[in-house]
């Protein structure tokens, strides 16, 4: 009876599909056609547009902060260290959201501990600096002056302020080495059953912050899940974890918080910010001794909501990928996955 009512389901979902590729290429002639076709045929991005009104709404609820961050702050701040190194820099600029970065920088004051103080610090710093530049005779500026004079402004100490290329970090790592590392990075599925170190995942991930996002937003959050029941289930949701979810000793969600944006431009955000810094994650476990795997989350609306539930996670935070890490296998092979060439890359005059 049940393979019976399987090929039945398979038979409907064949049908349904051939309809679609049918009729589909009728409604890609105008957007509202397109929205038509989505709305009445195919139901994929809705869990999606929910998903990202969502943080729409939490971003506005929460003045643009989130958990010990404002995104909102952190924009406008780096917004202003962009009109800071900027060849000639203006003596007036950021006359449109100046009185927005005040205002938010002292409501960040106000709720103290829950936000970083490192934040502030910076935010700090950056404001004293553009304050020092710009002309203060202008009304918009002196008004946002005054305000800003009545903050605490406690951490100007560190000096958190744009500087010439010349004083950034020194490394001295050669192009040949870099090119080891990536090549000696593989997608690794085998693992010793051996506890990985929160210490060493703590140093990943500090390395791994060091990866640009935009308007150093820095929109996503690691969450470890190690051995028990909640990785078993975990695990097995992703159709990439086939045959070795069993074998995963240690596995972290890359989340994006979609509440870091009022605008629906922004909703892929969080997709490429979370993509660079699992990049750099991945490179920092192999520093460390650790092997990875990255595995693909798709957009299936049936698994978020089993994602979200198991990881006690708010709709409008999204799993972006998920990782696997250990210590390898000594015996575990690897699949080869022959890479493309450099002649694949198109140079436009």
């Amino acid at each position: 009876m049940q393979q019976l009512l399987r090929t039945l389901i398979n038979r409907v979902r064949y049908l349904q599909q051939s309809i679609q590729r049918y009729i589909s290429p009728y409604f890609v002639r105008h957007r509202f056609l397109s929205a038509c076709y989505y709305f009445f045929f195919d139901t994929s991005f809705w869990y999606e547009q929910q998903a990202v009104l969502k943080g729409k709404c939490q971003y506005y609820k929460n003045n643009g902060m989130q958990n010990g961050s404002s995104s909102l702050l952190r924009r406008n701040i780096h917004r202003l260290e962009k009109g800071l190194i900027m060849q000639p820099r203006r003596n007036v600029f950021a006359l449109d959201y100046i009185e927005e970065t005040i205002n938010t920088y002292r409501q960040c004051e106000e709720v103290g501990s829950k936000i970083e103080l490192s934040e502030l610090s910076w935010a700090a710093d950056v404001l004293n600096e553009y304050f020092s530049v710009v002309d203060k005779s202008h009304p918009i500026i002196a008004s946002a002056l005054a305000s800003f004079s009545v903050c605490r402004n406690q951490f100007i100490e560190n000096k958190k302020i744009p500087y010439l290329e010349c004083n950034k970090v020194k490394h001295s790592i050669e192009p040949a080495q870099l090119a080891m590392l990536f090549k000696a990075r593989r997608s690794v599925r085998w693992y010793q059953q051996e506890k990985v170190p929160n210490e060493l995942i703590l140093a990943a991930v500090d390395m791994a912050l060091q990866a640009p996002s935009a308007c150093n937003r820095q929109p996503f959050e690691f969450l470890v899940v190690e051995p028990g029941d909640k990785l078993d289930a975990l695990a097995i949701l992703p159709g990439g974890t086939a045959g070795f979810a069993d074998n995963i000793p240690c596995l972290i969600a890359i989340v994006g918080d979609l509440s870091c944006y009022p605008f629906e431009r922004d909703r892929h955000v969080i997709y490429i910010d979370g993509s660079l810094v699992s990049m750099q994650l991945m490179l920092a476990f192999e520093t460390l001794g650790l092997s990875s795997c990255p595995i693909n989350w798709p957009e299936l609306h049936r698994l978020d909501l089993r994602v979200s539930k198991l990881l006690e996670i708010p709709q409008h935070k999204r799993v972006v990928m998920f990782l696997s890490v250990g210590f390898a296998k000594i015996n575990g092979k690897i699949a080869f996955s022959d890479k493309k060439i450099a002649s694949q890359v198109v140079v436009f005059k």
